[in-house]
């Protein structure tokens, strides 16, 4: 059995090092993608607002002031759904390149246990036989389960993400109608 020499050491370390600030400097991306999209939607909400007060000062009757009012519910439901969106699709890229950062690190360490443990049963003292392939049975049944893991953690954000979708969609039909509702009886 060898051990990693100073060299495959430091290199490990690197490429370690290398990654951690990826990742760091993706979450750093995120985060001000995020201020970003607060900074806008909140000019955004300061104008509308400002605008939303300005016509309701100037209805001329109760009528007209309730059906501004009903007016402006649609827009902002389909903007604060817009917000919503966009704060997802931030989220899931960030999460999305975590995810592929851990499964090629995954991915390696399998490698290197592989070889640890080939260059074990090669250098293994006779009759150690059914320990090496228990190791390996282990080994295996540890990556078989991983898969399962993955492959349902996989199917869990496929679901979350349909139904996110689905419920902005239904949200959206909801106020629409509810504006028209409003509408009609103002």
């Amino acid at each position: 059995m060898t051990l990693p020499t100073p060299e495959q050491f430091a290199a490990n370390q690197k490429a370690g090092f290398e990654a951690l600030f990826g990742l760091t400097n993706k979450a750093f991306e995120g985060a001000i993608k995020l201020a970003e999209l607060n900074l806008k939607t909140a000019r955004e909400a300061f104008a509308q607002g400002q605008e939303h007060a300005e016509a309701a000062l100037g209805a001329k009757d109760p009528q007209g002031f309730f059906a501004l009012q009903a007016g402006f519910a649609q827009p902002a439901a389909e903007k604060a759904l817009a917000y919503g969106r966009s704060v997802y699709d931030i989220v899931s890229a960030a999460q999305s390149e975590f995810t592929r950062a851990a499964e090629t690190h995954f991915a390696q360490q399998q490698e290197a246990v592989q070889t640890f443990v080939e260059n074990a049963a090669k250098n293994a003292p006779a009759g150690s036989e059914s320990a090496v392939a228990a190791l390996k049975s282990a080994i295996n049944a540890a990556n078989t389960a991983y898969e399962t893991v993955n492959k349902a953690a996989k199917q869990a954000v496929d679901i979350a993400e349909s139904n996110f979708q689905a419920a902005g969609k239904a949200a959206s039909k909801a106020t629409a109608q509810a504006t028209r509702a409003a509408r009609q009886t103002a």
